[in-house]
């Protein structure tokens, strides 16, 4: 497959001065090579896209595998300090959805708090996943590295980090049986298009999308984002399941990227580190 490495590199590193653009044909897990290349202090800017991955991985650790022209894999990494990681994971699902669903026609929605879907009536949950979000961290020095729960733990953070953020999007339509939510392929609603074509669309929304929520004031972090999100939340206004057991309609996302589920118990804020959610 022809690859656009050069004219992404012309079209990123004005955005972020000393980007690099790697392409593999093969690799274990984009995110496992760029969190070695960091506790081994190598922290530079880099996009890394990986043809086929042996050992890709989500949230939770679970397995996401793919095969050359089936999915687009990549991570980029780059150092961020910003004032607040809350919401991070959902800022990046947001600039997904925008770049291969501009105006919401194709029906691109976000499932809080890392994960792309599309509705698909029929199926056991009514959707589909088209990509998944994984987040992690790597302190600048090299020698630890750490994983902030997917940047739900809301707690506010000086220091700078090296973040990787690895993007799986699905392609072609995937055969994966027994799953709860089916995945289905980008190609499902816009036939024909590449790997290398939808890569050009999301890189640089996305590395802008990090550098913006970098920032500091009022366009930094996930609250000038928030309506933007709740705007295609899947799971708004939905009956969901907490890990718990119980049950409650989601009511979107606060200032921090938290979902907000009304239970019983009245309006409970939840957090990706304690819980999961489906849909009922």
């Amino acid at each position: 497959m022809m690859w656009p490495a050069e004219d992404l590199w012309q079209a990123m590193v004005g955005l972020q001065p000393g980007l690099t653009v790697e392409v593999l044909p093969e690799i274990d897990s984009t995110n496992t090579e760029l969190m070695r290349r960091a506790r081994a202090g190598q922290t530079d800017p880099v996009l890394l896209v990986a043809e086929s991955q042996t050992a890709g991985r989500g949230r939770l650790g679970r397995p996401w595998h793919g095969q050359t022209g089936d999915a687009l894999t990549f991570s980029l990494g780059l150092m961020l300090r910003p004032q607040d990681w809350s919401g991070l994971s959902l800022a990046v699902g947001l600039s997904l959805a925008r770049s291969l669903d501009p105006n919401g026609d194709l029906g691109v929605r976000l499932k809080w708090p890392n994960d792309v879907w599309v509705a698909r009536p029929g199926t056991p949950t009514g959707w589909g996943k088209l990509a998944g979000i994984l987040i992690e961290t790597a302190v600048a020095t090299g020698s630890a590295a750490a994983t902030p729960a997917q940047f739900a733990n809301h707690a506010p953070q000086a220091a700078a980090r090296y973040c990787v953020v690895g993007v799986g999007i699905n392609i072609a339509p995937p055969v994966a049986p027994g799953l709860s939510t089916e995945p289905l392929g980008l190609q499902d609603l816009l036939p024909g298009i590449t790997a290398a074509q939808t890569l050009l669309r999301v890189a640089k929304p996305l590395l802008a999308t990090l550098l913006a929520f970098e920032n500091p004031g009022a366009q930094g972090g996930f609250a000038s984002l928030q309506n933007a999100f709740n705007a295609r939340d899947a799971l708004r206004d939905l009956t969901v399941t907490l890990s718990d057991g119980r049950t409650g309609v989601a009511r979107g996302v606060d200032a921090t990227g938290a979902l907000q589920v009304e239970t019983a118990q009245g309006l409970e804020v939840i957090n990706s580190s304690e819980v999961s959610v489906r849909p009922q």
